[in-house]
């Protein structure tokens, strides 16, 4: 994994190794992808300002999140299918983020269940919550996170009904993988990938198969989003969520001000300033467009956390610079699951955490905490 030096590299390996219909769920935004393009593209035009002859001899990327330490303001998101981009990928990546000190999020539509997870791993993690209509099954759901010890839950907000993407419905994505021909000889052109997913715990959804009556058997996603996300979610959901959980609440899925001030009020721990990596409403602005904004307007009374188009340490100082306590990374470490399992997350981790120690260096900050605007150039 040491010849890989970028994210980049990360991904042209994973597009090697993993079947095109689940690399491509993971490279898929929403409809024309406007906005998918639009994380990457905003981040990118914000420039870093740079600084010399400041001692920057001994500089720390060590942070909280939350309250808990963390080695540098980033997490794991919540990917589904993660699973299915290497056997175990949730336990592997898990294991990773562990072992370089960075919460990971485990997703509600997961390969590996929660209780696969906390019997796999020494510490707590966090999980990301979808409400479904069913809502015995979401307070059962928070009971097993409960149980398993998770340490917060995110509950995302902003996927009450799925974006279409395009991509997903011409390579007939189901898990485990249709056997047609032309998945058959993808799938054959891929052994490493295949041996991991026969010697993996599972190879469907497992928080939810065997969980809900008539899913038993579930292996579409489109399918279970369409009879089971519930468009009727409000506000006083999350009242409803937050009271049964009882502990750390982060709400993911915000890019509006006038919403932030609301989630402000509910007793939630932070929010994530996200539009869903480009995978809902197209057309939304870039979250990197909405984080400043946001911050300023309730980064005083909760911690604003940042996901979208992150895929190095310099976009790790650009969010922190503009408001964000920490950042969540997707696609960036799901590179590294899919060409490398567990050291190719712990490789994704190390080349942003050695991009965001130069970065600081050639800023002249010699602590992550004290990251503000002053680092950004002016146009």
């Amino acid at each position: 994994m040491r010849t890989m030096t970028c994210i980049e590299d990360l991904r042209q390996a994973a597009r090697r190794e993993v079947p095109r219909m689940f690399f491509d769920y993971v490279e898929a935004g929403s409809y024309a992808e406007e906005t998918l393009r639009a994380n990457r593209a905003d981040l990118e035009r914000i420039k870093l300002r740079q600084r010399i002859l400041v001692d920057v001899s001994k500089r720390s990327t060590r942070t909280t999140i939350l309250g808990e330490p963390a080695a540098l303001p980033l997490a794991l998101a919540p990917i589904g299918l993660c699973g299915m981009q290497r056997g175990d990928g949730e336990i592997l990546s898990c294991r990773a983020a562990q072992a370089a000190g960075i919460p990971f999020t485990l997703s509600t539509m997961s390969i590996c269940s929660i209780e696969d997870v906390a019997a796999a791993v020494d510490k707590p993690f966090w999980f990301q919550l979808y409400v479904m209509k069913d809502r015995g099954f979401v307070r059962a759901l928070i009971e097993r996170a409960a149980a398993a010890k998770c340490s917060a839950l995110v509950l995302t907000v902003d996927l009450q009904v799925l974006g279409q993407r395009h991509r997903d419905i011409k390579n007939g994505l189901t898990v485990p993988p249709q056997l047609h021909l032309r998945n058959l000889i993808d799938i054959a052109t891929k052994p490493a990938w295949s041996l991991s997913i026969l010697r993996g715990r599972r190879r469907t959804f497992g928080n939810i198969a065997g969980h809900v009556r008539g899913m038993e058997n579930v292996n579409s996603l489109a399918r279970w989003t369409n009879e089971q996300f519930d468009a009727a979610m409000s506000w006083k959901d999350v009242e409803w969520i937050a009271g049964v959980w009882g502990g750390k609440l982060i709400l993911k899925g915000i890019l509006d001000v006038e919403d932030a001030r609301i989630a402000a009020n509910t007793g939630a721990a932070a929010l994530v300033v996200s539009n869903h990596g480009g995978r809902q409403l197209d057309g939304a602005m870039s979250s990197i467009a909405a984080l400043p904004a946001i911050a300023d307007a309730v980064g005083s009374s909760m911690e604003i956390l940042f996901d979208g188009g992150i895929r190095s340490g310099q976009d790790i100082m650009r969010a922190v610079a503009l408001g964000a306590r920490a950042c969540l990374c997707g696609r960036a470490y799901i590179y590294g699951l899919g060409a490398g399992g567990e050291p190719g997350v712990a490789r994704a981790i190390e080349i942003m955490r050695n991009e965001l120690a130069f970065s600081m260096a050639l800023t002249g900050v010699t602590d992550v905490g004290r990251i503000d605007r002053s680092v950004i150039a002016e146009k």
